[in-house]
């Protein structure tokens, strides 16, 4: 199986805890420090793949995963403003799959919509 970091109970951390976890975990891994537990038992992968070009990507569910979301890179579209005139805005596509036979969609597309909330307004975060 694929071998990365994993952040434990992160529903419970701060946005600052969190942070801190990741900065920790990911140079333990690198380093060759992280222990097994803290390399897996995870359920849920984010995945970066915008920093190496990617703009649609389709990730693979790591078994026994829930879920894997891959974000991708951020680029700069034409589109129509409400008054019709063209003007340029970033797009960033999330690329997600899910285990259906443990997830409904619904409940997947909500989770992606409330994402694509706190990204495009990130200081709801905070609140």
């Amino acid at each position: 199986g694929l071998i990365v970091p994993v952040v434990k109970h992160a529903e419970a951390l701060s946005v600052w805890e969190t942070a801190t976890e990741i900065k920790r975990l990911s140079e333990d891994a690198r380093s060759g420090k992280a222990t097994r537990e803290e390399l897996s038992g995870s359920s849920i992968t984010i995945t970066s793949l915008g920093a190496i070009g990617g703009v649609v990507t389709t990730p693979i569910l790591n078994v026994p995963e829930t879920a894997i979301i891959g974000v991708n890179k951020i680029v700069e579209r034409p589109v129509f403003d409400g008054a019709g005139r063209v003007v340029p805005r970033q797009f960033m596509n999330l690329s997600c799959s899910f285990d259906h036979r443990i997830v409904d969609g619904f409940d997947a597309a909500t989770l992606v919509q409330t994402i694509r909330e706190k990204l495009e307004n990130p200081a709801t975060l905070f609140m």
